[in-house]
């Protein structure tokens, strides 16, 4: 318990570190708020309106058991203190024993949800892969199996203490190797998968960019594609397009993805250091000879000797471990901010107003004439079947046949005269203009008398076919028009 009494003795020279670490713990419970929001709204809302994921889903409940470490001290204001210079753990308080099981499920899980979405967004966009449902169920395994394994062996063998704050932290010794190097070894790898990714989309932008430049530059000078840079061009565009939907559609998640991973290592590196810095002064007793004395001459004023391990450096700046607590605690936010769409919004709005909406009363009798523009004259309404006592009326009476033959009514004659021919567009007299393919060699040539072997002429008395009429062709006057002469 030494190193903890050094970083809680060590971690009071403003005197405000108290209160920053509760206000820390209130930005958590704002953060729940959002995640919280955000889970309810998957929940209830469409997934039009949501664009809900089980890799998005199961990082916001990862974010929410991160931001309860810090939120159940709140509610029980527990004594941190087990005597004089010890303070209390997971074996003496039950309060520290939640909190620091649910910061380090909650951490470790982050890092690893963090850590698939990398993993299944490098494989669409790089690889063409789509994660199926092998890819779901392993997904699902390794994100909550691996951090609770973890955190487990972490809290069986190293365990929880107050080190700072109302929060309990991972103790020093073993902790290197139970839980921080696992957590740095999958924060890596996700931060080096993401950097790949983004780099293979910068390359696929700039080999689009220039595949058009050397496209519009050979067919401004021969007037034809190539034959070769058409196939290269066609398939770097598809890959851009490709790339570029795929980006769309997960930019928010890569940068949540990314923020939450920085604020993690950030963590890490920090409590490593200090646990670092308390082993080497346990190691040499010279470093803290100083702080120690001073502890034995003002047995009574903590505060006296806090310039003696500021000097020693024993542990990291108050401003430092401020700083990790309050990025930790705005992950909710961040994740609400990126996650969160306008369409929930509107998708909430719709929900509450739905109750208050009255249902249509008439529908289209011609759906297909309604949706292409045209006038509907005639609705029909929906109604409920007979009941009983008027379906017994109506075999009592009896009906008469109706056989007389009716003629077509007004409505009739307007939807046939809706289609008839002279509405249809004339499409026959139009001009239109020839656009060549991009992968076409050839271009429209005008007709031309002279194409053929000059002298040679079709007639008809050498072949076996039967002249129709004497007519031939011959040019008029005006030149732009054929004329048939009898």
């Amino acid at each position: 318990m030494a190193q903890s009494t050094v970083v809680s003795l060590a971690l009071s020279q403003t005197g405000y570190f108290t209160e920053i670490s509760r206000a820390s713990n209130w930005l958590n419970v704002a953060g729940m708020v959002c995640t919280v929001s955000l889970l309810i709204s998957f929940i209830v809302l469409p997934v039009a309106k949501t664009s809900r994921h089980h890799l998005t889903v199961c990082f916001v409940v990862a974010v929410c058991i991160l931001q309860l470490g810090f939120i159940v001290p709140l509610g029980a204001t527990p004594d941190q203190c087990h005597d004089a210079i010890t303070p209390n753990d997971m074996r003496s308080d039950l309060t520290c024993a939640f909190s620091g099981a649910f910061l380090l499920v909650g951490g470790f899980a982050t890092i690893v949800w963090g850590f698939v979405r990398t993993v299944s967004l490098h494989l669409q966009i790089c690889w063409k892969v789509v994660p199926g449902r092998k890819m779901f169920w392993g997904s699902l395994l390794a994100g909550w199996g691996i951090p609770i394994v973890v955190a487990s062996s972490a809290l069986a063998a190293t365990g929880v203490s107050y080190r700072f704050g109302d929060t309990c932290h991972i103790n020093h010794d073993k902790a290197l190797e139970d839980y921080w190097c696992p957590i740095l070894f999958f924060g890596a790898a996700a931060a080096i998968l993401q950097f790949a990714t983004f780099g293979y989309c910068v390359r696929v932008y700039i080999r689009a960019y220039l595949n058009d430049d050397a496209h519009s530059t050979t067919e401004n000078r021969s007037g034809l594609p190539s034959h070769n840079g058409s196939i290269k061009t066609v398939t770097t565009r598809q890959a851009y397009q490709r790339v570029k939907k795929v980006v769309a559609l997960q930019w928010r998640g890569m940068v949540i993805v990314i923020i939450i991973i920085v604020n993690v290592i950030f963590l890490a590196i920090v409590f490593v250091s200090m646990d670092n810095s308390v082993q080497a002064a346990r190691k040499n007793l010279g470093k803290a000879e100083s702080w120690l004395l001073c502890l034995v001459v003002h047995p009574a004023d903590k505060n006296a000797c806090l310039d003696e391990v500021a000097s020693a450096d024993l542990v990291q700046s108050e401003a430092t471990v401020m700083a990790v607590l309050i990025m930790l605690s705005l992950n909710g936010i961040w994740t609400m901010l990126f996650l969160g769409r306008v369409s929930m919004i509107t998708g909430w709005i719709e929900l509450i107003k739905k109750p208050f909406v009255e249902p249509p009363d008439f529908v289209s009798v011609d759906a297909r004439r309604h949706s292409t523009g045209h006038k509907t004259k005639s609705y029909e309404m929906i109604t409920s079947p007979p009941s009983r006592a008027s379906r017994a009326v109506m075999e009592k009476t009896p009906q008469e046949p109706q056989t007389a033959i009716l003629s077509p009514s007004s409505e009739y004659d307007d939807s046939i005269s809706a289609y008839s021919p002279k509405t249809q567009t004339d499409y026959f007299g139009k001009e239109f203009k020839y656009v060549s393919p991009t992968l076409s060699f050839s271009t429209p040539r005008p007709p031309s008398a002279g194409r053929g072997p000059p002298g040679r002429e079709w007639d008809p008395a050498s072949t076996h076919a039967r002249p129709s009429s004497n007519t031939r062709p011959s040019w008029g006057t005006d030149n732009n028009f054929w004329k048939i002469h009898e």
